[in-house]
């Protein structure tokens, strides 16, 4: 490239823009009805689509006209088609006929008042359903159910005089056992407080005590019989209170039963009244009816058919997207422009830099041997001498052994332009920045 700046792209005209999508749209659309617009043969007959004309529509955006062309479709039958349709009609213009002439009457007997309950037959009673008694929600209990036993509910009285009447009896007995025990012990000379006296006396205690207990446990079983006897006889007088609880629950549920069954008797009764009155009812508007059906279904036979076509595959062409192409290359280019403005940029800055050195050193190394991390960014053209010129390419590049990056030609490539503007020290190329700057400068 050389040193003129790049151009940025012209975008697009909208108006041309929508004159080329317009046409291409009307393009489009005219192809798709030629394409969709099918010719058909069938036995009944045929349909043919013929271009009969044009008309003329204008863009109101951009002025262009157009010649749309305008199609017309044909149905021809054959003959035998022809034929069966004429006696279809012929038959559907006497059905026609004769829904016209059934209309009159109808008209007349559309004019009498109508009255379908007339002669009917009267309806349910719902009084029978309302007479039918209420249901019983309650019944009798019976009597209260018995929780104690018939007098004292422990028989500790009982108890206690049968214990008496044992111990009436014990007692005498124990007393002159124990007084023949310490006679027949004074007889054996056993005295009183020996151990053989303790041990003969404690025999006797226990034998008492054992009888005693006897005496105690009688009383008890005793006690238990009598409470049994009680528990006997409440509970007979509480299975009497069930029973008769049982017989009275059964007595409402089958009163409850005769309600049910009177009340499904008069319901079924009602029902059968009513169902023959609807059906007189219903009978009476079908008689009304029937003659204005007959009218319907003649009328409805007579109207005109329609052939019937397949349904022919459709063709579409998509319209081509002239807008957005169109657009689509202005933002390539836009993107093209910007780019090219970046390397020009980044090569303008450079030889200003290189401009820059002008100032300092009279010559600055650039061998590309010193430098590093080369990165080509373009060319410029520089005098030759002779009016001639030549490309220079420009790089971006560090020294080595230095991060800094800089932007410029390499010494080499100025050589091959002009070799006065490179001098050589140490080992080492440099070039003159003024004579290299003006070179560029003469070739602009």
């Amino acid at each position: 490239m050389g040193l003129f700046k790049p151009d940025p792209p012209q975008p697009p005209n909208p108006y041309q823009t929508a004159a080329a999508q317009t046409g291409s749209n009307v393009g489009t659309g005219v192809a798709n009805a030629f394409l969709n617009n099918v010719n058909q043969n069938t036995p009944q007959g045929s349909l043919s689509y013929d271009v009969t004309g044009n008309y003329s529509w204008q863009d109101p955006s951009t002025g262009q006209t157009y010649q749309i062309p305008r199609f017309t479709a044909t149905q021809t039958q054959t003959p035998e088609a022809q034929a069966i349709e004429a006696q279809n009609n012929a038959a559907k213009l006497q059905l026609a006929t004769m829904g016209n002439q059934q209309a009159g009457r109808a008209s007349s007997l559309l004019s009498t008042p109508f009255n379908p309950t007339s002669g009917a037959p009267a309806g349910g009673n719902a009084g029978g359903i309302l007479g039918v008694g209420q249901a019983a929600t309650s019944f009798a209990g019976g009597g209260p159910i018995q929780t104690s036993l018939a007098g004292a509910d422990d028989y500790g009285a009982d108890r206690q005089r049968v214990e008496e009447a044992l111990y009436g009896r014990l007692n005498p007995q124990l007393a002159k056992e124990r007084g023949n025990i310490e006679q027949r012990l004074a007889d054996q000379g056993i005295r009183y407080g020996s151990q053989a006296y303790t041990s003969a006396m404690d025999d006797y205690s226990r034998q008492a005590n054992d009888a005693r207990l006897a005496v105690t446990a009688q009383g008890g079983e005793e006690q238990q019989r009598l409470f049994n006897m009680g528990l006997g006889a409440g509970s007979f007088a509480n299975a009497a209170q069930n029973q008769q609880f049982g017989q009275n629950a059964q007595q409402a549920g089958f009163y409850n039963q005769g309600l049910a069954q009177q009340l499904a008797q008069q319901q079924s009764g009602f029902n059968a009244q009513n169902a023959a009155r609807n059906q007189w009812m219903q009978e009476q508007y079908q008689q009304r009816n029937q003659p204005l059906n007959e009218i319907s279904a003649m009328m409805s036979g007579s109207q005109m058919q329609q052939p019937n076509w397949i349904n022919s595959p459709g063709s579409q062409i998509a319209n081509t997207d002239i807008g957005g192409l169109i657009n689509q290359n202005f933002a390539q280019q836009s993107q093209n422009y910007q780019s090219a403005n970046q390397n020009w940029q980044s090569t303008m800055g450079g030889l200003l830099g290189l401009g820059g050195s002008l100032g300092g050193a009279a010559i600055l190394k650039s061998d590309e041997r010193v430098k590093e991390n080369i990165v080509p960014m373009g060319s410029v053209f520089a005098d030759a001498g002779d009016g001639k010129r030549k490309e220079l390419p420009i790089s971006e590049w560090s020294y080595k052994g230095d991060p800094a990056r800089h932007v410029g030609p390499m010494a080499q490539d100025v050589e091959k332009v002009d070799r006065g503007a490179v001098t050589e020290i140490g080992g080492v190329k440099h070039i003159d920045p003024k004579r290299v700057m003006g070179s560029i400068m003469r070739a602009a």
